[in-house]
């Protein structure tokens, strides 16, 4: 039983870990789109979160997606009179997505989904292993 609730534990970490990916990938995806139109608001940063509960079977704390929140910093404005999105001053918003800090965060939730995937292996080489050593 103890095998297999460690695997549950660590399957939460990585659905949480693979959500996280896909609002990262998002977010490096837009980087750089604009508005359709002028004075418009660009793709706005999405954060995401992640809440903790204690899961009654499987007596355990576990991890899992919250809310997904808007990054309310402000946007990148740059002056470029013949865009299609400028306002009357020549300025387009840019999304406040910083490419760096998303390529961190990443790199960041995919060695996170790595080390569940890895508790995972080795609980199921455990469990082959036991299984072995009963036949034998």
């Amino acid at each position: 039983m103890d095998f297999m609730r460690s695997i549950f534990i660590a399957a939460t970490g990585l659905r949480a870990q693979s959500s996280r990916m896909r609002i990262i990938s998002e977010n490096i995806a837009n980087a750089n789109s604009t508005a359709q139109t002028p004075n418009a608001d660009p793709y706005r940063r999405r954060i995401p979160t992640f809440n903790t509960s204690f899961d009654r079977e499987l007596q355990a704390t576990v991890v899992s997606m919250g809310n997904v929140r808007n990054d309310q910093s402000d946007f990148t404005v740059r002056n470029e009179p013949g865009h299609p999105a400028a306002d009357g001053a020549g300025n387009v918003k840019y999304p406040n997505v910083n490419s760096l800090i998303e390529t961190v965060d990443m790199r960041e939730a995919q060695r996170s989904y790595e080390a569940n995937l890895n508790v995972i292996s080795a609980t199921r080489r455990m469990i082959q292993r036991t299984i072995e050593i009963l036949r034998a």
